[in-house]
């Protein structure tokens, strides 16, 4: 089961590896890892997507707030949250797929951000479901690089 993590954490050197190392040194994979800071810059937000069990994240958790730079640790599971993630794609343009690739860039709202004589690259924001599926509908065009930022997520309501 994949498990989607927030931790607010003090914005300091070395914190990034003491957390990564904390999943790594327990054989714990993040599958997504994404920081920034938040409103107070002395402040960042680190948002882990791991997959495991209800043990495994329960084992996580406490592991991460013995943290002495962590301030909070919010689990999302079962819990109402916005998610979206970006991605860009470059995709083969020629004359024949330049329309398709703007369709398809249509129907998803993405961004078309870069156009040479070989290629459009691709902006797409949502969902990490909606990009895939944009992924899935222009790799039979022919994708030359995809760069994906990872799921960020913020709860719903106050």
């Amino acid at each position: 089961m994949t498990h989607t993590i927030s931790v607010l954490l003090e914005n300091e050197f070395g914190v990034l590896a003491r957390v990564s190392g904390l999943f790594s040194g327990r054989g714990f994979n993040i599958e997504s890892l994404t920081v920034a800071p938040t409103l107070d810059p002395s402040v960042s937000r680190m948002t882990i997507v791991t997959s495991g069990d209800d043990a495994i994240l329960e084992q996580i958790t406490k592991q991460l707030n013995k943290l002495i730079d962590v301030i909070k640790v919010i689990d999302f599971t079962g819990q109402d949250f916005v998610q979206r993630e970006m991605a860009l794609v470059k995709v083969a343009a020629d004359e024949g797929t330049r329309a398709e690739i703007l369709r398809i860039a249509d129907i998803f709202r993405a961004k078309i951000v870069d156009v040479t004589p070989r290629s459009y690259t691709v902006e797409v924001t949502g969902a990490p479901s909606k990009v895939a599926a944009m992924i899935e509908l222009v790799r039979p065009l022919g994708i030359k690089e995809i760069v994906r930022s990872g799921p960020i997520v913020m709860g719903r309501g106050a």
